[in-house]
């Protein structure tokens, strides 16, 4: 949730990492909220003994002697205590040596009667645990503090904690130590927060507009108003009790429904507004306008609720995702019902006045839209074949597009930050790879996008060798650079790969991460079979394959093969002449060349290693191994390696070898090239793998991100339609009919068209976000088809109109709250398509599907539901007759 860069120009890297560890990490682990605290690129102080092999070989001494004379003379161990008739003292003595100097007087042998200390043989100078480790912040030395948050903490509050306790604890540290974020994954949330703030004023901005606009009152403006507030208080309030926070989802739920909140309170006042223009009392007008309405909100309400029940039962990590934002969504909605049908009638009949008419007064823009719309509409009920084929048309190109648009899984956020993997060549030195490091640093700190980066080498944390480092870049606000993260690392990928025998993979931090683990891009795919050799091969084969595909960025592979190995081939009989095994050998090479931990000792803040090795000199080089001395436990002599051991020559091997499921496996990494779609990346994967006749015995899955994306597009399709079951079901027990939940569903093909057609308008793919918000379309459209049909049926039974006449004075009186209702919802995503804020990728195309869908139906469904209408009625009119309206049982 936040990294801190924590740097010094003055004092070394092991004291740096000391302070860190001891003070910073520390104080920070116990502030409320916080989990683990991590320290990358730490180099944590030692000793290090580094002997010399000649000298130890001429005094016929081993490294081993070096060990156990160590750890004998420097212990830390329980001595007891003095129990005495009055008091008790415990015993305490000088047993831990702390000091490079006192470790140098150690007596390790004697030799003709004379001491051989620790000095005659080696070097012992203080250092780091470890030797092959080193981190940067920006162009000083530093070390940087990942800080996790405890499950269920939550993370803004944790993260104010954390921002308040770092002044104290600046002031604890050293004067040239500073301590700065490198990264605050709450920027997004909190630019969440801030968008809800901004979206909400909006919407209650735009019920004053679209109400001023209908009904020219105030008094119906400020109730509408009063219901969006109690409505979203209370939805709040159920989120406390659900155990939700805020976050990037509920919070997406939250400004979504404002719409559906604002939707159910327009049509019940819009209601009561038509009975005061028809001379009716507040009160007698209140009552019978929520009455008459009632059950048109509930069925809207209801049926929405409906359409998020697959949303709640989704498998897999999508479902996790979603369950708050369904949930979050569905009580906002169902509050709402409650209060538009009670709250709303009580204000109306206590405040909400009959308008009053000038005789000179001009028609309003309302009046001119409807008298355009009663044009129109005549003219599409006198040419219903032709209304016919433009739904038939409609359905058929939704089915259509949805093959054909680009599948997506999470759209690419903007957060500020961006992450990388450096890879070299598997025998690199570690010398060689710090200067390369360096040199992709003034790269990466000479763009005029950067804010601040760090980046460190060698084998630490995730790196498993010292070929690999890795890069934190946190990139200046949106608004003070010209290019998005995207671009940045489009803009720096020529510039890198200058720098000769190192790859920088870089990809954009999200706040969505499905990644098991660190990874060089922002998509993986894993390759794993029995047979080790054949895996490289194909692996190989495959990467080169798809590197030359330029829909891919950055492919690479986690194969180590390019690696220097110098083989030992011990004769185990030679061995046994002298009374050693190959436990002996490798005890003794891993003294020699493993930066071996011989012994520790405790301060009284934390307890620090002691290191054996070989001297720098010597270490590096396969000709040391000739002075390589083992001590023969049957003679006493000293035995040369070479006497029981062949050295080879360095060769190539692997470094490491991966595993998915106890299978020897390959992971590749890459990125895609702009505008390309995950769905077609992974149709032309599965194509590069057939072309290049990769044999089945090697088997190919996705991880990460990419699972996650192949499994919700094998779901997607029976998402859909089991969102339309669930609103089918819904409403034909609301209406107790099968044919009339029909005319409500033909409004939902003309709002996929529009949905589908401004993303792809818009360049976007077809991602969960969009899929979201067509299954909010579901909800959403269909209340002009519940408007129309509730109130068709009710004028067929109660004033006998014929069906013509009914679904026409239908849709005359409905226009008004079907236009203000639609204009609400559309207006109330319009900041989530233009996309404020940081990471509103992610929401986006959720706006785009939502406002695209809601602008074509609206167009649409006002002339093609009359007529789906009129022909269903005629379909099933002798076989069933019209059911009694649910509207009437609720007024009785």
């Amino acid at each position: 949730m936040l990294i801190l860069s924590v740097s010094s120009s003055l004092i070394p890297g092991t004291e740096l990492s000391d302070v860190t560890e001891t003070i910073l990490a520390r104080q920070l682990s116990q502030i409320e909220g916080v989990g683990q605290v991590y320290i990358t690129g730490q180099q944590r102080p030692a000793i290090r003994v580094q002997a010399a092999p000649e000298k130890l070989a001429a005094l016929g001494l081993t490294l081993a002697d070096i060990r156990q004379a160590v750890q004998q003379t420097s212990l830390n161990l329980a001595k007891g205590a003095l129990y005495g008739k009055d008091s008790i003292s415990t015993l305490s003595s000088n047993d831990q040596l702390f000091k490079p100097q006192d470790y140098a007087q150690l007596i390790v042998s004697y030799k003709n009667g004379a001491p051989v200390q620790l000095k005659d043989v080696a070097r012992v100078v203080a250092g780091s645990e470890n030797a092959y480790v080193k981190a940067w912040s920006g162009d000083q030395q530093g070390v940087n503090i990942a800080i996790f948050r405890q499950p269920g903490a939550n993370i803004v509050d944790t993260v104010d904690r954390i921002q308040r306790e770092l002044p104290r604890l600046q002031e604890m540290l050293p004067a040239s130590v500073d301590v700065s974020v490198l990264n605050d994954r709450t920027r997004t949330i909190r630019a969440s927060l801030h968008e809800v703030e901004l979206t909400l004023l909006i919407a209650v901005l735009l019920v004053v507009a679209v109400m001023a606009l209908f009904l020219r009152q105030l008094s119906a403006t400020l109730i509408v108003s009063a219901v969006l507030g109690v409505s979203l208080i209370a939805s709040f309030a159920m989120m406390y009790l659900f155990g939700f926070s805020l976050n990037n989802l509920t919070l997406v739920a939250i400004v979504v429904a404002v719409g559906f909140v604002v939707d159910d309170a327009i049509v019940v006042v819009e209601n009561i507004h038509r009975h005061l223009e028809a001379g009716q009392g507040m009160r007698e007008a209140a009552i019978k306008g929520s009455g008459e309405i009632g059950f048109t909100v509930v069925s809207i309400s209801f049926s929405l609720v409906a359409a998020f029940i697959p949303l709640l039962f989704m498998g897999g990590v999508v479902g996790r995702l979603f369950k708050e934002f369904a949930l979050t969504a569905t009580a906002t909605i169902l509050i709402s019902v409650v209060v538009s049908l009670t709250l709303a009638p009580t204000l109306a009949a206590l405040f909400m006045r009959a308008p009053t008419h000038h005789p000179h007064q001009k028609p309003g823009f309302g009046e001119r839209l409807l008298a355009s719309y009663e044009r129109g509409l005549r003219k599409a009920l006198a040419h219903q074949r032709l209304m016919l084929g433009i739904f038939g048309m409609t359905l058929a190109l939704a089915v259509v597009g949805y093959i054909l648009i680009p599948k997506g899984f999470f759209p690419v956020q903007d957060t500020a930050f961006a992450l990388g993997t450096t890879e070299a060549a598997a025998d690199i030195s570690y010398p060689d790879m710090v200067e390369k490091h360096l040199e992709l640093a003034k790269i990466v700190g000479a763009d005029p996008a950067v804010l601040a980066f760090s980046h460190s080498v060698g084998v630490s944390g995730s790196n498993q060798t010292i070929a690999n480092g890795r890069f934190w870049i946190s990139l200046k606000p949106r608004s003070e650079r010209d290019v998005s993260v995207s671009e940045f690392i489009d803009r720096l990928r020529p510039k890198l790969a200058k720098v000769p025998g190192i790859v920088l993979y870089l990809r954009a931090g999200q706040d969505i991460n499905l990644s098991s683990g660190p990874s060089r891009s922002q998509y993986q795919y894993v390759l794993k079979s029995n047979d080790g050799e054949l895996l490289n091969t194909w692996t190989q084969r495959l990467t080169e394959k798809l590197r030359s595909n330029p829909a891919f960025r950055d492919m690479s592979n986690d194969l180590q093969l390019g690696g220097s190995v110098t083989h030992i081939d011990i004769d185990r009989s030679a061995a046994a002449r002298f009374g050693l095994t190959t436990a002996d050998v490798d005890q003794a090479l891993y003294d020699a060349f493993g930066q071996r931990q011989i012994s520790e000792y405790q301060t009284e803040v934390n307890q620090y290693k002691v290191i054996l090795e070989l001297d720098a000199q010597q270490r590096g080089k396969a000709e040391s191994l000739a002075y390589f001395y083992l001590r023969s436990p049957l003679t006493s002599e000293m035995v040369p390696l070479s006497a029981l051991a062949k050295v080879s020559a360095p060769r190539m091997g692997p470094l490491s070898i991966s595993h998915d499921g106890m299978f020897p496996a390959a992971n590749l990494s890459f990125n895609l090239a702009p505008g390309v779609a995950l769905g077609d990346a992974v149709s032309m994967l599965d194509q590069a793998k057939n072309e290049i006749g990769m044999p089945a015995s090697i088997i190919g899955s996705f991880q990460g991100a990419a699972q996650a994306f192949q499994s919700s597009l094998a779901n997607q399709p029976w998402l859909i339609l089991a969102a339309l079951v669930a609103v089918y079901i819904i409403l034909g027990v609301l209406y107790e009919s099968f044919v009339h939940p029909l005319t409500i569903i033909s409004t939902l093909p003309s709002a996929g068209i529009g949905a589908l057609l401004l993303l792809w308008m818009m360049g976007q793919d077809f991602s969960i976000m969009a899929l979201i918000g067509v299954v909010l379309l579901i909800g959403i459209v269909k209340k002009n088809g519940i408007l129309l049909v509730d109130f068709a049926l009710q004028a067929q039974r109660e004033q006998g109109l014929t069906p013509h006449e009914a679904i026409y004075e239908a849709c005359i009186t409905r226009f008004r709250p079907i236009i203000m209702t639609t204009l609400a919802a559309l207006l109330g995503a319009l900041p989530l398509m233009l996309g404020f804020g940081v990471g509103a990728e992610l929401r986006q195309p959720l706006g785009i599907a939502v406002v695209g869908g809601l602008l074509v139906s609206q167009m649409l469904t006002l002339f093609t539901t009359p007529v789906i209408y009129l022909q269903l009625e005629r379909l099933f009119h002798r076989r069933q007759p019209a059911p009694a309206a649910p509207t009437l049982a609720l007024q009785k």
